[in-house]
């Protein structure tokens, strides 16, 4: 049986990228249909909407599970010692779970068919380097951030989003579930199935590489914590 704590924290991690992909997919819909063709309004839209239900998200959830909403950064702090292997799990599961139920909650709200696949094409090269740099700056800005200004978390991390959405070729995911989740669904966030692997190895691959670089940029710090 899941302990009560830990089913808490699994709900509100679910519940939280729910709203997470509602907001992003949801903010896609209404900015395209508004700009009237212009993308980079789009764009500007989407952004600036993502970042701001990713501060209120944060606020709201972080007391209760940390409000990870991404399995990276579930996975680095695991690999860290900071979260049990069960726990770890349970989030990925509710993430997945939870990015996929807010993609067709924003297609009833606009009455889209609840069923969708994307045939946004994002498979070239610099897109998965987009990913890449985009998951890497996300991750380390969470590992930095987590340690000495933990307070401010809500408000950077929906900064670096924002930022990253247009300074990257990918747009910035920087999420393995909020990638697949995006498959699903034929609108202005949409990505194409067969290019969601792609794009999951390369935020992967970030994330992996920012985890190994922090782990020894801060071992100093840790050491002089043990002391």
């Amino acid at each position: 049986m899941i302990p009560a704590s830990l089913a808490r924290r699994v709900i509100a991690e679910g519940i939280g990228t729910a709203m997470l992909l509602a907001a992003v997919v949801g903010s896609g819909i209404m900015a395209e249909r508004l700009a009237g063709g212009n993308t980079a309004l789009a764009l500007l839209a989407n952004a600036i909407a993502t970042g701001g239900a990713l501060v209120a998200l944060i606020l709201t959830y972080g007391p209760i599970s940390g409000a990870h909403f991404n399995p990276i950064v579930t996975l680095a702090l695991a690999s860290r010692g900071e979260l049990r292997a069960a726990a770890a799990l349970g989030y990925i599961v509710a993430q997945v779970a939870g990015a996929i139920a807010g993609v067709w909650v924003a297609h009833l709200m606009f009455g889209l068919p609840i069923l969708q696949a994307s045939t946004h094409a994002r498979a070239t090269f610099g897109e998965w380097v987009g990913e890449f740099i985009a998951t890497f700056g996300l991750l380390a800005l969470i590992l930095s951030t987590s340690k000495h200004t933990p307070a401010a978390i809500p408000y950077a991390v929906a900064a670096y989003i924002v930022g990253a959405y247009w300074f990257t070729s990918s747009t910035s995911f920087a999420n393995p579930a909020v990638t697949l989740a995006r498959s699903l669904t034929n609108t202005f966030a949409g990505i194409e199935p067969s290019h969601v692997p792609g794009f999951i190895l390369a935020e992967i691959a970030g994330g992996a590489t920012v985890t190994l670089l922090f782990g020894w940029l801060q071992r100093e710090e840790f050491g002089r914590n043990r002391r």
